[in-house]
């Protein structure tokens, strides 16, 4: 558990973006022993271990000896990206002495957990060229809050105009002193005026951090849905090359605002890339459907732990809690996509990993939020099962989780893989 922790800090540590989300997934598939294609490029069909990447998602495979047409797959499915701020066009400003970037919502982020933070921007840029340079600045900007003494009644209630109070500061001066988007320019080692494009966002700098009696919490930003990246990451690359069926691990971009893209989970990623196995395989239309009907897929998202000062908002009956096992996240709408033989399914992986699990449904007068999962069932028509681990403080800057739980899904959804 120990060393997973570790290994899930550097992992956070190293992803401030859904970009460099997708780099360090490709550099730890390539140093297991995983091949690197190229989507315009032929791909082999002889049995192997490899991966793919579009822009900030990933999706890594290994295909054993013996695959054929209507070998069916077991997915792992996740996402790469997190709730926070983008960098706007025309971003840097300067009013009353200080340099602020524009920045723009992404997602649904807990405004006030922004504020007063070591921030970094992190992405990256494109240039005429059409080269990407992945960059970030480390600890760079800030959202300083008003001081109590200039808003006496902020304990009684605070409200952020994302336009006018969310705007970083980053320095001291006017605009002849930098701008944001030269010094990222310069940190990659580029002329400002070669950047013709960017995909920058705002990040916690801030370790990840064990604490609390007997060191039950861990800390970090990112965790949803870095902790299941991780956690699919793990298991693909521990998937022997022997098995009967295809292994896949699917991290998808673009989740938190939707997924319509052509690297989220809406869109013909995971489709493309299965069906250039197939193709591989020699697969009929008829073997990919017999492939489909028999593949599972385990969509892995953070779920909600009860919080002990608001547990009305929780079900009564389903209270789960951080260090008691991942989750089966349940709903009667199919905002989750498990059902009961998906619950089976995940049952089965469990007690192949040893690992307890808890059921999450939602508060009836409390809406429920969704995943990758519906989406994934509903696009390719794979029975697909709804899992990952209880936080406090989701979509916080900073997520809370206990230190078991991490380890746990990466164990449970290593066993999905070799079943």
């Amino acid at each position: 558990m120990t060393d997973h922790l570790g290994d899930l800090a550097a992992f956070i540590a190293a992803s401030p973006s859904s970009f460099h989300a997708a780099d360090e997934c490709a550099r730890r598939l390539e140093a297991a022993g995983f091949s690197r294609l190229d989507e315009t490029e032929e791909w082999p069909a002889e049995a192997g271990k490899r991966f793919v990447v579009r822009d900030g998602a990933v999706i890594a495979w290994v295909q054993p000896e013996g695959a054929a047409g209507q070998t069916p797959f077991r997915i792992v499915g996740t996402h790469t990206d997190s709730p926070g701020f983008k960098l706007k066009p025309k971003p840097s400003t300067a009013a009353h002495g200080f340099l602020q970037a524009g920045v723009e919502v992404y997602g649904g982020p807990l405004f006030n957990s922004w504020l007063d933070r070591e921030l970094e921007f992190a992405g990256r840029l494109v240039t005429l060229d059409g080269d990407e340079h992945l960059v970030r600045t480390g600890p760079f900007l800030r959202i300083p809050q008003l001081a109590v003494h200039l808003d006496r009644a902020v304990n009684e209630g605070l409200r952020l105009d994302p336009q006018q109070h969310l705007n970083p500061v980053y320095g001291l001066g006017d605009l002849s002193t930098g701008d944001v988007v030269g010094h990222l320019a310069g940190l990659a080692g580029i002329r400002a005026s070669d950047v013709a494009g960017y995909d920058i966002s705002v990040a916690d700098t801030a370790p990840g951090a064990v604490f609390g009696l007997d060191g039950a919490f861990f800390a970090a930003g990112r965790m949803d849905n870095l902790v299941s990246v991780h956690a699919g990451l793990a298991a693909v690359i521990a998937t022997p090359l022997a098995a009967d069926h295809v292994s896949v691990f699917a991290a998808f971009d673009h989740e938190e605002v939707g997924s319509e893209t052509r690297s989220g989970a809406a869109g013909p990623f995971l489709a493309d890339v299965l069906a250039r196995i197939g193709d591989g395989l020699g697969a009929t239309a008829s073997q990919r459907l017999r492939a489909f009907a028999a593949s599972w897929c385990f969509s892995a998202d953070a779920g909600h732990s009860v919080h002990p000062n608001y547990a009305e908002r929780h079900d009564p009956a389903n209270k789960p809690v951080m260090g008691r096992g991942p989750l089966l996240k349940i709903n009667a709408k199919q905002r989750y996509a498990t059902d009961a033989r998906g619950a089976a399914e995940w049952a089965r992986a469990c007690a192949s990993a040893g690992v307890a699990y808890q059921e999450f449904v939602s508060n009836n007068a409390v809406p429920c939020g969704s995943t990758i999962g519906p989406l994934t069932a509903t696009r390719l028509g794979i029975r697909t099962v709804d899992v990952g681990i209880p936080l406090l403080s989701m979509h916080s800057a900073r997520e809370l989780c206990a230190v078991g739980d991490p380890a746990d899904l990466a164990a449970a959804l290593t066993a999905f893989q070799q079943a």
